[in-house]
């Protein structure tokens, strides 16, 4: 049966905003239609790509008005590649985008408005990436594939090169094409993690049969030409290992407002613009306010970034984490920086477990919260309903989420006092924001 993406000839709408996706978003005959390279401003072709009951999906064909804020994307995969959906727009325009998308979910969502709106934290817009999960493919006629995933599709990206990555990665795009296409069975390596810092640039092969004696020959030549450390992985994160036990990664990130330095394994979730980064946890801190004598509770800890920084002001921080290897990792980094007489990290399903009947989360004064895109809406209750602590701060990478969870906040009688955004991935329509949540009674 025919779709309409298949009969249905180009139409001009005028784009009206952007979406989470960083789509344009458009109307015809009263009907939402989501368009990718659109701007808003711009009356655009487009033809249908995708029908819906209540929204329908296209791709741009010409611009017919062009925002003054359109700019050429300088990757030339821009479009295909899945990695960046923004290039096409100024730096600046994106970052009031952001910002603005963030209100309209929290007024939208949650019926709030901030006190007061940060200025948004912004940082260099390209080579900013030092950490990135790179797709490999065996591809017929094309040879081996190593990028990121095409836009809406499981293909990897035909690519030479990534402007965003940090230089040093980027430039392991050929290699690791040349690298992997030598190898016993390329077919059966699926993606490469790579991390760079300071100290040393990782990368984690990732294999789903045994690596042959020559297959680990060609990973050495590859370490010691390209001055990186290889770590193989047979199964989950937890496999990844040191190609060479006795040189394993120096891989850590310094956060010298507070003279802390963490140490975190190759396959650990950390953020991965460590400029961005370092603002957004100075402002976190600032926003708490932490002073000597405050007991702090810090969800979704991860391996104590916010955590340390809040110790080292002297407050007592209780860090609550569902993963066990970045507790373990966090304590060690306590103890590294000379702060663990002041935190205590523990292993909780914050999403499960009710946070009183955590022993010393009922006493804090105050929450930091950092969780993933799927928010923190059974902890947010919790905290509501039972903690009750004077001061909360809020750091969100989905702005829907924290929409959803500052109206349970609000309901329950705290006041958004500050808000605003982190451009931590220039180019995309990701949006990383923070806010700060004040109890009405003990508001200042």
């Amino acid at each position: 049966m025919a779709t309409k993406a298949d009969t249905a000839e180009p139409v001009e709408t005028v784009i009206e905003d952007l979406d989470h996706d960083g789509r344009g978003v458009g109307r015809v005959s009263d009907k939402v239609v989501f368009v990718d390279g659109g701007l808003p401003g711009e009356r655009v072709r487009f033809r249908y790509t995708k029908g819906g009951r209540h929204y329908d999906q296209g791709v741009t064909e010409a611009v017919l008005d062009p925002s003054p804020q359109r700019v050429e994307p300088p990757c030339p995969v821009f479009g295909v590649c899945g990695g960046c959906s923004l290039q096409h727009l100024d730096p600046g325009a994106q970052v009031a985008a952001k910002q603005r998308m963030l209100g309209d979910n929290l007024q939208r969502v949650a019926g709030v408005a901030p006190d007061a709106w940060l200025p948004p934290i912004d940082g260099e817009h390209w080579g900013y990436r030092a950490k990135a999960r790179l797709s490999i493919r065996q591809v017929r006629n094309k040879g081996v594939l190593v990028g990121f995933r095409e836009r809406a599709s499981s293909f990897v990206t035909v690519m030479e090169a990534c402007p965003v990555l940090d230089p040093r990665l980027d430039a392991l795009i050929q290699p690791l094409k040349e690298l992997v296409a030598g190898m016993s069975r390329p077919d059966r390596i699926p993606q490469a993690e790579v991390a760079a810092t300071d100290a040393d640039a990782a990368v984690v092969i990732r294999h789903l049969t045994e690596l042959t004696d020559a297959d680990r020959e060609r990973l050495a030549s590859f370490q010691a030409t390209h001055g990186v450390i290889v770590e193989t992985q047979a199964k989950g994160p937890e496999t990844a290992t040191p190609l060479d036990p006795t040189r394993p990664a120096r891989l850590v990130y310094e956060l010298p407002e507070f003279d802390v330095t963490l140490h975190f394994r190759s396959t650990d979730f950390v953020q991965v613009n460590r400029a961005v980064n370092r603002r957004l946890v100075s402002r976190a801190v600032a926003l708490l306010e932490p002073a000597p004598g405050d007991r702090v509770l810090d969800l979704f800890c991860g391996i104590g970034n916010f955590s340390l920084p809040l110790a080292r002001c002297g407050a007592s921080v209780l860090g609550l984490e569902g993963e066990a290897a970045l507790v373990e990792r966090a304590a060690a980094n306590a103890a590294a920086n000379g702060l663990d007489g002041g935190t205590e990290f523990r292993t909780a399903d914050l999403e499960a477990v009710p946070l009183n009947e955590i022993p010393g989360a009922r006493a804090v004064d105050k929450v930091l919260l950092d969780p993933p895109r799927s928010g923190a809406v059974e902890a947010i209750k919790h905290i509501a309903e039972g903690l009750r602590p004077r001061r909360i701060v809020y750091v969100s990478c989905n702005p829907a989420t924290l929409a959803r969870d500052a109206a349970i906040l609000a309901n329950a009688g705290y006041r958004l006092d500050a808000a605003g955004i982190a451009n931590m991935f220039p180019h995309t329509a990701h949006v990383e924001s923070i806010a700060r949540f004040e109890l009405a009674e003990v508001a200042c």
